[in-house]
């Protein structure tokens, strides 16, 4: 399961209604792919729709759908949402990652 903080959800559901997103209706799409400097990389963008194989999650009023392949990577991550003086943006708190790079955008296991 992926969880959505309170900040985090209140983040997404003002980028969804301005990018013509429903929070209700609609999705955020988490997923895992190769790349950044600790190996790999998180994704996340908005979705309409989901493919027959994604794992399909709701926390906190947010609907989620993740990628079987990047399911694995992600069990029990929590999606925040940090608007402080070190960097305004999406964090994954994973608790599977062994390293993670100062940015906190990419990951190894």
């Amino acid at each position: 399961m992926i969880k959505v903080s309170e900040q985090a959800k209140r983040k997404v559901v003002e980028l969804m209604t301005d990018d013509g997103f429903s929070p209700s209706s609609d999705f955020i799409r988490v997923g895992v792919k190769s790349g950044g400097c600790s190996g790999l990389s998180y994704d996340l963008k908005f979705d309409k729709s989901k493919a027959e194989d994604d794992k399909v999650f709701e926390d906190n009023g947010i609907k989620i759908i993740v990628d079987k392949k990047s399911f694995l990577y992600l069990i029990g991550t929590t999606l925040e949402y940090s608007g402080g003086l070190n960097g305004t943006g999406f964090v994954f708190n994973n608790p599977n990652a062994n390293r993670t790079c100062g940015c906190g955008e990419s990951f190894s296991l």
